[in-house]
Order: structure tokens, then sequence, then C-alpha cells
């Protein structure tokens, strides 16, 4: 019974095992196709809900990206999931790589503003000083005026619709009044008949009398170019940013999505989640979904070099600072100007206005009351005829040479507001941007999220390396794209290209001698600055005055010469134009008193030494 028994046992035994065996195969090849990892990554990664993951793969599984024969651990809902995944990451890589760009822009034209506004009240400050330290007697009535002017000056440049030739001459217009009834005839207001209305006409006819001779229209035409690049300048910074935004909320094509999600997660639908993609195969891809914001690349390229040369004109040689602080000067040099015509403006007024209750005759324009800190100097005034003739006091010039030199140049190297240093600043980062909208596909492509010498994804399988044919930028070269299908040029991108190619000729036609300027040598590595140094021992920027020096000879030539002009041409042509920068002072010898002094110094040595020579 016994050894009956056995052989049963045994054969029911040996089944046994064989069926423990089956199940554990089957758990371990189950347990090798779980999808474990996937609902790992889709929740790491916030895909979507992770109940949409299935337990393990399944087949026959309708998909319409990830398509492929074996199972798979993805659904039709996590599809979705992965759509607006990828849309949303893509998005954000975008971002990330334009931000330092936009904040750029947005930086240094906030920057840039702050910059003028300083330079304005600056100069502001400089010119409310001369009137009163100088012209006290209308300084208080003038001040209103010159609030208004540098408020019009403002405006024009944070962009709106104002004119700087207009600002000036408005600006001369209601000076006008005053230097007539305080400077040229002091106390006539007290006489008048209706001042109102003489105040009105005096405003009327000042540019035809012409009292402040060429300096009107001369700091006009100065100010309109300087500030006409800073106010251009705003202006393409606020394009800039517009472009931006308009590229970081690009929308993206169903074909462009499609792609990236065969790109990025169908991978994880076969389980392999640490795979990457190949370098080539995401240019592809990236490069179809980008194809209209490369299209930018052109423009861009234009545009960053328009802002270059609109940063030089601006900043280059101090233009949009000196002109700013010349501004106190022209008023100064017209003041003057309408002094010494006085004789010639009251018979012009007279005989237009009419409103004088005295004769022209009897009209004795007085010099002007210089007052400074320490003392009041106050020239008698000749004889209306005699008056244009003579040149101006010598003391006079003097005081006004020192008023005007009175304040630096540039601010010091230690304060922060200079707008070379800001400029030089801007430019340096802007070099690296240039080709910020052809290059954006290759930068999504870079670091750890592709892989380029190994095993990498290529959308269908594993591969060694990709061997699909990797397009170039720009819709035309992505015609031969196997990756993405681009059908359609993105309508908005398209219509911000449309408008920088238009800002850009318009910014040419603006500014046509802007590509003729040249660059600005202090933005490199300042060697100009250190020659500047070494050729006058005293440097602008710390403060030192010797360009105020240039400016108190030029002065004082200039107003003694003009005196002389006007007493031969009272009503002529008048004095010559104020540069727009104060002309360089080269001390190449010495005075002209020894250039002739020296070779009889070296004859008579010469004469000397042989004379001695002889007597040995």
């Amino acid at each position: 019974m016994s050894r009956g028994l056995c052989p049963r046992v045994n054969s029911c035994g040996s089944a046994w095992i064989l069926s423990a065996l089956v199940l554990a195969v089957n758990a371990i090849d189950a347990d090798a196709y779980s999808c474990h990892e996937v609902r790992t990554a889709f929740q790491l990664r916030q895909v979507g809900p992770p109940h949409r993951v299935p337990e393990t793969p399944g087949r026959d599984v309708d998909l319409l990206v990830c398509k492929h024969q074996g199972p798979s651990c993805c659904t039709r809902k996590m599809e979705e999931s992965y759509q607006l995944a990828v849309r949303r990451e893509t998005l954000h890589n975008i971002q990330s790589y334009s931000y330092e760009l936009e904040h750029l822009i947005s930086g240094h034209s906030d920057a840039f503003q702050d910059m003028f506004q300083y330079l304005l009240s600056f100069s502001q400050g400089h010119l409310s000083s001369l009137l009163e330290g100088t012209y006290s007697s209308l300084s208080r009535q003038a001040l209103p005026h010159v609030n208004q002017l540098f408020s019009s000056l403002s405006l024009y440049l944070r962009g709106a619709n104002v004119s700087v030739e207009a600002s000036i001459h408005q600006f001369f217009n209601n000076l006008f009044p005053l230097v007539y009834t305080r400077l040229i005839n002091p106390g006539l207001g007290g006489n008048m008949m209706a001042g109102g209305e003489m105040d009105d006409c005096l405003r009327m006819i000042r540019q035809d009398v012409n009292p402040f001779g060429p300096h009107p229209a001369v700091v006009a035409q100065e100010l309109a170019g300087a500030l006409g690049a800073g106010r251009q300048l705003g202006l393409a910074l606020e394009e800039g940013l517009e472009v931006m935004n308009a590229t970081e909320h690009v929308g993206m094509s169903k074909e462009c999505v499609k792609g990236l999600v065969k790109m990025v997660y169908c991978s994880h639908c076969r389980g392999l989640t640490l795979i990457k993609p190949c370098v080539g195969y995401c240019l592809n891809v990236m490069r179809g979904c980008l194809a209209s914001v490369s299209e930018l690349d052109q423009p861009w390229r234009r545009y960053t070099g328009l802002l270059e040369q609109l940063t030089h004109a601006m900043s280059g040689h101090h233009s949009l600072e000196l002109a700013l602080l010349g501004v106190r000067g022209h008023v100064n040099d017209a003041l003057l100007y309408a002094q010494l015509h006085g004789p010639l403006v009251t018979a012009t007024v007279d005989k237009v206005c009419g409103l004088s209750t005295r004769e022209p005759t009897s009209t004795q324009p007085t010099s002007p009351e210089v007052t400074t800190s320490t003392s009041t100097v106050t020239s008698s005034s000749p004889p209306p005829s005699a008056a244009p003739s003579r040149p101006l006091p010598e003391q006079w010039l003097e005081q006004l040479a020192h008023l005007r030199s009175s304040f630096p140049l540039k601010p010091s190297k230690n304060n922060k507001h200079s707008l070379r240093t800001l400029s030089r600043e801007f430019l340096m980062y802007l070099q690296r941007y240039k080709s910020f909208f052809a290059a954006l596909p290759e930068m999504l492509c870079e670091g750890d999220n592709v892989v380029d010498d190994s095993t990498c994804w290529s959308g269908d399988g594993v591969v060694e390396s990709y061997t699909g044919r990797v397009v170039g930028n720009g819709l035309h070269a992505q015609r031969q794209n196997p990756e993405v299908k681009v059908r359609t040029p993105n309508p908005t991108l398209a219509e911000v290209k449309e408008r920088l190619e238009l800002f850009n000729q318009d910014t040419q036609d603006r500014f046509p001698k802007l590509g003729q300027m040249e660059a600005w040598d202090e933005l490199g590595s300042g060697e100009t600055e250190e020659e500047e140094g070494s050729a006058t021992d005293c440097d602008d920027e710390d403060g030192c005055q010797a360009s105020g020096d240039s400016q108190d000879r030029t002065l004082h030539t200039d107003a003694s010469s003009e005196g002389k002009s006007a007493g031969r041409r009272p009503g002529g042509d008048g004095p010559r134009e104020t540069p727009s920068k104060p002309p360089s002072v080269k001390v190449i010898g010495g005075s002209s008193s020894a250039s002739w002094v020296r070779p009889w110094s070296l004859a008579l040595l010469f004469a000397a030494l042989c004379l001695q020579w002889t007597l040995f």
C-alpha cells in the first residue's frame, strides 16, 4: 500500500511545484511590466491626478500621439494631461531664458528715465541759479517759465507728443516781456498803459524782432538732436518689451504640441521615464515649434544695432549732458545779446506795439546788475547810440565767466549718476542677446534635457544616435522638418515682426545719419579715458574745471568780439553761434611772445660760445 501511494505522492508534489513556479514567473513578469514608475513621474511632474495612470500596461489602447505595437502605460486621458503639461513646461522654459533679457530691457528703461530726470533737474537748477544770481530783477517772474520749459522737456523724453523747438521758442516768448521791461528798459512797466496787452504784443513779435539773436534757434537745435536720441531710445526699449511679452505668451499649434508630447512623454508610456531625447531630434521639434519666433531674428538684430547707435548718439562724448548743461550758457548769451541791442529792440517794439508812453529816443538801456555771493557789480550805461559799439566791461565779463564755470561739467566719478557708466553697462549686456531668437531653440535643447553622446530617445524608440535630418531656423527651413509640420506662420508673431520692422525703419528715417556716427570709444576698455587723464592732469569727472577754464577764455573772447561786431553792424547778423560743446584746450607750445624769444636766445648763446672759443 505504501509503495503504491508513493508514486502518486511524488507526482502530486511535482505538479504542485510546477504550478508554483509558473505563478512566480507570472508574478515577476507582471511586476516588470507595472506602471509604478510612470505613475511616480506623472505625480512628481504634476502632469495630472495619479489615478489616471493604470496599474499595469494595456494593449490595443486608443492613443493619438504615443502609438506603438507593444503594451502601454498611457491612456487617452493621460495624453490630454501630457499635452497641457508640455505646453506649460515649454512656455515656462522659454520665459526662464527670456527673463534676463526682459529684465535687462525693463530695468535699463527705468534707469535711463531716472537718469534723464536727474540731468533735467540738474540743468534746471543750473539755469535757475543764473537767473537768481545774475538777473535777480526778473528771476521771480522767470522761474515759472523755467519750470514749464523743463517739464515739457521731461514729457518729451518720456515719449509724449511734445515739440522741443516749440517749447524753447515758447520759453523765449514768455521771457521777452520780462527782459524788455526789466533789463532793456528797467522801470518801463510802471509807465506802461495796459501792461497785459503790452506783454501779449511782445510775445507775439518776439521771433520777428529777434531780440535774442541766434541763441534760441541754436539751443533748440542742440536739444532736439541730443534729447531726440534719448527719447527714441526710451521708445525703442518699450518696443523691445512688447516684443518680449508677445514671445513669452506665444500660442503653440496642435502639430507643435503633438511633437512636444512625443519627444518628452511618449517614452513614459513604455516605462522609460529616465531616457532623454536626442539633441538633433530636440532641435527639429523646437525649431518647428518656434519657427515663427525665429523669424524675428533679422529685425531683432537690426533693432539691437539701432539701440547701440542711439546710445552712442545720446551718450557718446556726453552729448545729452552737454546739451542740457548748455541751456544755461545759451540763455545767458541770449540775455546779453538783448541788452547789447537794446536801442534797436526798443525802437522796433515802439513801432509795432506802440503802447509805450515815453518817446523812443528817451529809452536808455542799462547794463545788467550782476550779483554774486561776494559783490554786486553795476556798470554805467553809455548813450543808446554808442552802447553797442563799446565792449562789455572787463569786470562784468570776469564775473559772468566765474558764474558760468561755477558748476562742474560732469558729476564726479564717485557719483553713481553717470550716463556714460549706465550706457556702457547696457551695451555690454546687450551684446549677449543679439541672436536671442535664433539661439532660443538651441538653448531649450541643451543641458540635462537632452543626450548627445549615448543612448537617447528618437520619438519612435531608443537609438544610439539620431539619424534624421536636422533643419535650420525659420519658416522656410521647416519644409524639410521630419518631426513637426509647420503649415502657417503664427499671426501674432507675424504682426510683432511687422511692427518691429516698421519701428526700425521709422527710427532710421528720423535719424538718417545714425549709422554714420562713430562709435563711442569710452564704452570700450576705458583707454580713451586714461589717455584723456594723461593729457591733462585734471579730470573733469573729478570736479576739476579744465573745461571750465576754456569756457572762461571762450566767454571772455566771444563777449568782447560780440560787442565790437554789434557796434559795426547793429542790425546785422549778430554774434556768432555758441558751439554745442566747449572747445578742448590744448597747450602745444609756449605763448606767442616766447615763440620768437627762443631763437634769439639760442643765437646769443651760440655767439657767446664762439667768442669764448676765440679768446682761448
